[in-house]
């Protein structure tokens, strides 16, 4: 398994995951233009997809879903929910091409097996996504307020984890949103914190974890050199400590895609 973090950021999301056997994109919030833009710079392009996965309807994750799919095709799943919630936003979609996923529910494609769960976040009913292909699991986990106990039972022990660090408590606080604004963003729907993704982490990462990307960065209220320091000075402080040449933070980016990753066991 592979996969690849082409642009994560309230400018536009979407995430490339791939075996020998099926390709699947996660979110489309970008013009379908940009979106084959990052695909190029990876050297994979729409007509390689073999669906779409949503996972929620907030317009820096569908921006160009309905434009994509319709261009290549592609079958689009979500959940009923959040079916409810995106329909208006992208134009007709065939039938056959509209597939309800419930959250919590197994689709394979191929050899990759793919298991929605259930996040906290102001949408109709989000999710985050596991992928499995029997010998390595990797979780995207973003756009969520806290980390409940069902969450980490999905997605710890992961070999990769793509996790939200969302903002620095203080920048956000000495901002220029509005207060509702900044108090949705703190609340339990809003958006993880450095902190607390480094908080959670200290029970997310195990002997299996080798690495962990911190995605979905505000551009106003954070820096991806403070949430890497932040995050790592909560697992120093809780006694998590990595040899220099380990280095399991990595960076994911708005406006280009991370490097392709191949998803091993060590």
């Amino acid at each position: 398994m592979r996969f690849t973090v082409l642009a994560s950021g309230s400018t536009g999301n979407a995430t490339v995951v791939q075996t020998d056997e099926a390709t699947v994109l996660v979110d489309a919030g970008m013009s379908v233009k940009k979106i084959e833009e990052l695909m190029r710079e990876r050297g994979i392009a729409g007509h390689h997809m073999d669906a779409i996965l949503v996972t929620h309807e907030h317009s820096d994750h569908i921006k160009g879903l309905g434009a994509f799919a319709r261009k290549f095709d592609l079958p689009i799943y979500a959940n009923e929910a959040t079916w409810g919630a995106l329909e208006r936003h992208v134009g007709k979609i065939a039938p056959e091409k509209r597939v309800i996923m419930q959250t919590g529910e197994t689709v394979n494609f191929g050899n990759m097996k793919t298991t929605s769960y259930a996040i906290s976040h102001d949408a109709a009913e989000p999710v985050g996504y596991v992928f499995d292909d029997d010998d390595v699991k990797l979780s995207l986990a973003t756009d969520l307020g806290y980390v409940s106990d069902k969450v980490r039972k999905m997605i710890e022990d992961s070999d990769v984890l793509v996790l939200e660090s969302n903002h620095d408590v203080d920048m956000l606080r000495m901002g220029h949103y509005p207060w509702n604004t900044k108090r949705r963003i703190l609340s339990d729907i809003g958006h993880l914190s450095n902190e607390a993704a480094g908080e959670a982490l200290c029970y997310l990462m195990t002997d299996r974890t080798k690495r962990v990307y911190l995605a979905h960065l505000s551009l106003d209220h954070n820096l991806m050199d403070l949430a890497k320091l932040t995050v790592n000075n909560v697992l120093e402080g809780n006694g998590h400590f990595y040899r220099s040449d380990e280095k399991p933070l990595r960076e994911t980016y708005h406006d280009r895609p991370t490097p392709w990753d191949e998803v091993r066991r060590k």
